[in-house]
């Protein structure tokens, strides 16, 4: 019993010391920081041209309804005919 109680104490202060290691801030001239800061920068680019390119093709866009089987269809095609 008293190993075991040794032993989760041990671990549980083990934790505790080993946390602090990874809760160190980021150095700024850390090159992974850097490709880091770098990737959201290009994120940010390329959502702001994807946001404008959709903006764009609001626009110019054809407004109402696109009917693509128009072509197909006969004059006297009706639905009241059925």
């Amino acid at each position: 019993m008293k190993r075991i109680v040794a032993v989760t104490i041990g671990l549980a202060f083990l934790t505790v010391l080993t946390g602090s290691a990874f809760a160190q801030p980021a150095n700024e001239n850390d090159p992974i920081v850097q490709e880091q800061m770098r990737k959201k920068k290009d994120a940010e680019e390329i959502d702001k041209r994807y946001k404008s390119t959709l903006d764009q093709t609001s626009k110019d866009g054809p407004s109402g309804r696109i009917d693509p089987w128009a072509n197909m269809r006969n004059s006297d095609d009706s639905k009241t005919k059925r």
